[in-house]
């Protein structure tokens, strides 16, 4: 009877017990905060952003252009994209190109593209040339990198011959611009005619580029490094008649840059030039004037191997004494401003003047002192170069005073020998009294 009544109660009792819990639940439910519910929507992630991470950066950039109608954007974006792949795949193996990380997989190029080629694109949609081209500059000057100069000129030229650009200050800028780039690449006849057209069309304006520089100086100053490179060819094939004649004119160009630093250095490679072509008295006039110049800018180093150059076309014209005197104003330059590489070559050049004139024990003590200097740089190039003109010095030196003894036989002169015979081995560099007192 006892089990009869629990199985008539068994099925009541569990089923309020599981509505019971029910109840709790859904109750449970409907306390929880307002805010669980909005962090658990936030948690599920738009189509948008499942593709971010989904698809390739690649992907994305093109997909954003396309999606807010910049249309041209993406078709250069793409071109450009495109135009990597195949540059790398030209490259030999094991180049810079080819080991390179392609375009497509660096992030931070490629939102720089999109973002100002998108803002190009909506500048141009409401005539705003000056603003586009502006746009296409920026991108020029950011690839600025090696790797990159490919894109930097892309860019240069998209600005300076856009078609509408006119003559505004982005598009000379661009022009100056290309104009260096092609110098760096070695393309020479292309970075003249960049820097010709710059100068054009700046003269006359009072542009200034993305640094607060004069354009029309800017441009003149690339056309003289221009001119200066253009002549080292007809200089290795000893054509002086036209290197003269382009570095004229570079010359010509740099005395209207405003620049002394530049107009220095023309007239030193004019000098340099002429002494090559054995014309030492126009040499010696283009190193005065680069002799003023570098002393009115308190340009040491520059002062100093004008110096040089000059010490070497009056040595040329067998005038020994002015010479001395040039190289003894040379040291006295490099060592009151600490320019020791100078002061040891100095050193060297005034030895082997002495050392041409069969003088020396002179010559050794010249190249002893370019020797101690090449010590304390540390130039191992100048360090030889020092040791083999010492040892021919001191070698020549020897000679002469052993002859002498030979040829006199005195005692004293056979004491000389028999002295240098036992202790020669044991002689260093040291060119004092003491020492030399016998060869």
């Amino acid at each position: 009877m006892n089990g009869a009544v629990r199985q008539q109660h068994n099925k009541p009792f569990l089923t309020e017990i599981t509505s019971k819990r029910r109840k709790h639940t859904q109750d449970s439910r409907l306390k929880q905060p307002e805010e669980s519910q909005s962090e658990k929507s936030a948690q599920i992630l738009s189509k948008e952003e499942i593709s971010l991470f989904r698809n390739s950066l690649k992907q994305n950039v093109c997909v954003e252009l396309l999606q807010r109608g910049f249309h041209r954007s993406f078709s250069e974006l793409f071109s450009l994209l495109g135009l990597d792949q195949d540059r790398r795949a030209a490259a030999e193996p094991g180049s810079a190109a080819r080991l390179q990380t392609p375009l497509d997989q660096q992030w931070d190029k490629l939102e720089t593209m999109r973002m100002h080629l998108s803002w190009a694109e909506q500048a141009e949609s409401t005539c705003s040339w000056t603003v586009a081209c502006d746009k296409r500059l920026f991108l020029g000057r950011y690839f600025s990198a090696p790797e990159d100069l490919w894109l930097s000129l892309y860019f240069y030229n998209s600005c300076a011959n856009r078609e509408r650009g006119g003559r505004s200050r982005p598009v000379i800028e661009a022009q100056a611009c290309m104009a260096e780039v092609y110098l760096q690449l070695g393309e020479l006849e292309e970075a003249r005619q960049q820097a010709e057209r710059c100068i054009r069309q700046a003269d006359g304006g009072s542009w200034l580029d993305s640094d607060g520089q004069l354009l029309r100086l800017r441009a003149r100053k690339a056309l003289c490094m221009i001119y200066s490179r253009l002549a080292d060819a007809p200089l290795d094939a000893a054509d002086y008649n036209n290197a003269l004649r382009l570095l004229h004119k570079g010359y010509s160009i740099a005395t209207e840059s405003e620049d002394k630093h530049l107009e220095a250095e023309a007239s030193y490679q004019l000098g340099l030039t002429y002494q090559r072509a054995e014309d030492h008295d126009t040499a010696k006039q283009f190193f005065n004037t680069c002799m003023q110049i570098c002393g009115t800018l308190q340009d040491a180093d520059g002062l100093g191997k004008s110096y040089k150059a000059m010490a070497k076309s009056i040595e040329s014209e067998g005038n020994i004494n002015d010479t001395l005197q040039c190289l003894e104003t040379l040291i006295d330059i490099s060592r009151s401003n600490g320019l020791q590489h100078n002061l040891a070559d100095a050193f060297l050049c005034l030895g082997n003047i002495y050392y041409t004139t069969s003088q020396y024990t002179r010559a050794c003590e010249f190249f002893l002192q370019g020797y101690d200097v090449a010590c304390e740089v540390g130039d191992v190039a100048l360090l030889q170069k020092a040791q083999v003109s010492l040892g021919c010095a001191r070698a020549h030196s020897l000679i002469g005073k052993y002859s002498e003894d030979v040829e006199s036989a005195s005692p004293a002169a056979l004491r000389r020998l028999v002295a240098w015979k036992e202790t020669r081995g044991h002689r260093g560099l040291s060119t004092d009294s003491t020492a030399t007192a016998w060869y």
